[in-house]
């Protein structure tokens, strides 16, 4: 029972709140609308909770490093013909590059058995659609640099890696690791007496070498094969693609170009 003040205070709150226009209950219980506020802020403040983790169906992945080279040295090794190599490569499942949106795989041009191998980067837009290395703009321009050396009959020209990487990037160490044993497989089909490598990713890829292309440009290195074996001289040059945007640095290219055409002529000059 309550108490007659008890009473007379709830009737006086009663008629308050009939004064002030409420005329219906809306709950049994009081509601302390701060403490709801109070909650509902800090629910906002909390990070979302992670995603579930998906143990079940199949994931699109890039393959292992690892595993991606070992492959990639037992399919190059069974490779007796560039025919071979060609089909093995384009096979290959082993290198990331071919899951993120190249067209086609893109191994070679020229010259089964040429004296020198050019080694660029990897395939751009225009490589990526014809299915050759070095057929864009820049490919154009390195043709008319070998003819103008008397080179233009002489080379065998590839790349780094096989697949264009997405945005023309350069490709990564781990993706060049994956394609090095075709690499290795087509100098040894080829049989080259020496090799071109345009560019800086191509020269540290190749060389094993943290030094800048601008260094190593015009200079003469030993290649020696992974799988050990006869050693190879290899002189890296400026990328066709870097000479397009500096024209002024052709005469370094050039340069380079003319050293490498007379040594070329000299081993094949008798004793």
């Amino acid at each position: 029972m309550l108490a007659a003040s008890d009473i007379r205070a709830v009737e006086s709150l009663l008629a308050f709140w009939a004064e002030a226009g409420v005329e219906a209950s809306y709950a049994d219980a009081p509601i302390d609308r701060m403490a709801e506020g109070a909650a509902l802020l800090k629910a906002r403040q909390a990070p979302p909770p992670p995603p579930p983790i998906q143990m079940a169906g199949r994931v699109s992945a890039a393959p292992q490093t690892g595993a991606g080279i070992a492959a990639a040295r037992e399919a190059a090794a069974a490779a007796n013909t560039l025919e071979e190599l060609a089909s093995a490569i384009a096979a290959f499942e082993g290198c990331s590059l071919k899951l993120e949106g190249a067209r086609q795989a893109v191994f070679s041009r020229g010259v089964p058995d040429a004296p020198l191998m050019v080694i660029g980067e990897a395939p751009g837009a225009d490589e990526d659609r014809e299915g050759a290395p070095f057929v864009g703009r820049a490919g154009k321009l390195l043709d008319r640099m070998l003819a103008a050396a008397g080179l233009a009959d002489r080379v065998f020209i590839t790349n780094t890696v096989f697949w264009r990487p997405p945005g023309n990037r350069t490709p990564s160490p781990a993706e060049q690791a994956v394609c090095a044993p075709f690499v290795e497989r087509a100098i040894a089909l080829v049989q080259p007496k020496m090799l071109l490598l345009a560019g800086g990713a191509s020269a540290k890829s190749m060389l094993k070498s943290n030094e800048g292309i601008l260094s190593m440009r015009g200079r003469w290195f030993e290649w020696t094969p992974e799988s050990g074996g006869e050693t190879l001289p290899a002189m890296p040059t400026l990328h066709p693609a870097f000479l397009l945007r500096q024209p002024a640095a052709k005469k370094k290219a050039w340069t380079d170009l003319l050293t490498l055409s007379e040594r070329l002529d000299r081993l094949g000059r008798p004793q």
